[in-house]
């Protein structure tokens, strides 16, 4: 119902100061976080099954996952700051977001015609997260500039609290597809291609272009550099880049639960539920928390949740109530983090250059954790999952004591 709100016929002002009555979220929030609730079914119903596949079905060890992973989180930065320039440059956050999501659609479709082959899908999953590199600054300059600066936390959480949302349900519609075809991996590469195509549609359709900026010029390379300049927001860009550089991938972390508790690995594509639920039940509340208490805090505070699941995987515990906490912190670090990194610095940077300044952030956040999760890789390769955990942890500790005092000078919000 909310998708009648939000026509592209009219566009929608830029940069409000004022909007909809408090504790409402623009409509073009909504309509973007109904693009990314069928979008990431669509993705998640991928990234479910394909730890078990390279792992138990290819016969992958950790260093060529980690490779792997690195691809996966490094292809999506090449193309963040293109997108987030030509969004800038042309104006056109909204056709730049439209090609990112069209060409991760097409990916689904080259999946099963890799097979087995290492390169084949190596390509696949790089072309796949070019497409989430392009799309990424100009979806969230789109929010940005849709919504008041004092409501970005809580439009933030709205969206990422339907991203969620569809990141639950695609594990659980590739284990049910799988349940009932044995085998049948190019079955949920298929209905992820049909789920990516109706994201596209949505975005076509019911997302507003925003109006320019009154009296604003139109961001040029020279204008994105001097904002960029600026000593705060280089400051959070170190910090992002700090912290995501001891930030493991996803997959590692269901790998090492489901191999300390000894699940079989069919169950595997089932734990991403357990952090799904809880980034979703939270990421309002977070960001509702974040605009009164100050983002760069809880940004903070999410990686200390984050330790805290390390802590636990390394430490003497065992069982489903160990795998639950790892995967409940889990959920609280993304919901602490993932749009309240957005709302932070979406106000450090001015509106016509926006996308790129999103860019920049999000980009240095993507090859420090592309970094990160190739160092894991041969770590596990060479020691043990729990020993490169291990490790992780006391890295995360430093990033965290490093990272604290940037914060500190200046607001947030």
């Amino acid at each position: 119902m909310y998708l009648s709100t939000t026509r592209a016929g009219a566009a929608a002002p830029a940069t409000p100061t004022t909007g909809p009555g408090r504790g409402r979220v623009p409509g073009t929030v909504l309509a973007l976080g109904m693009v990314s609730f069928v979008t990431d079914i669509s993705a998640e119903m991928v990234t479910a099954v394909l730890p078990m596949y390279l792992m138990y079905g290819i016969g992958l060890g950790y260093l060529q996952l980690g490779l792997l992973d690195g691809l996966y989180t490094g292809a999506s930065a090449l193309l963040r700051l293109g997108g987030g320039y030509v969004a800038d440059r042309f104006s056109r956050a909204k056709a730049v977001a439209v090609t990112g999501y069209g060409l991760s659609a097409l990916t689904k479709l080259a999946l099963p015609l890799a097979g087995t082959s290492m390169a084949g899908i190596g390509l696949a999953v790089g072309v796949d997260r070019a497409g989430k590199g392009i799309r990424t600054a100009p979806r969230d300059a789109l929010i940005t500039l849709s919504t008041p600066a004092d409501g970005l936390g809580r439009a933030f959480g709205v969206h990422r609290t339907m991203d969620t949302a569809g990141a639950l349900l695609g594990p659980i519609v590739a284990f049910g597809l799988l349940a009932a075809v044995l085998g049948g991996y190019d079955l949920v590469f298929g209905a992820s291609f049909g789920f990516a195509v109706i994201g596209v549609l949505i975005l076509v359709f019911f997302v507003r272009r925003p109006a320019p900026v009154s009296g604003a010029r139109r961001g040029t390379l020279r204008a994105g550099l001097t904002a960029l300049a600026r000593p705060r927001l280089r400051r959070t860009c170190f910090a992002a880049g700090l912290l995501g550089l001891v930030t493991v991938g996803d997959m590692f972390l269901y790998l090492a639960i489901q191999q300390r508790i000894g699940l079989a690995p069919t169950v595997l594509p089932l734990l991403p539920l357990g952090t799904a639920v809880t980034f979703m039940l939270a990421a309002t509340p977070a960001g509702r928390l974040a605009d009164r208490v100050g983002r760069w805090r809880l940004f903070l505070g999410g990686h200390v949740l984050l330790l805290g699941g390390y802590l636990v995987l390394v430490g003497p515990f065992g069982g489903w109530p160990a795998a639950l906490a790892v995967l409940g912190l889990h959920g609280l670090f993304y919901a602490a983090t993932d749009g309240v990194l957005m709302a932070l610095a979406g106000q450090l940077v001015p509106a016509e250059v926006r996308a790129t300044g999103l860019a920049v952030v999000q980009t240095v956040q993507a090859v420090a954790r592309a970094g990160g999760a190739v160092l894991f890789g041969i770590m596990a390769q060479l020691t043990a999952p729990t020993t490169a955990f291990g490790f992780l942890a006391a890295a995360l500790c430093v990033a965290i004591a490093v990272a604290a005092p940037l914060g500190a000078r200046g607001r947030d919000r």
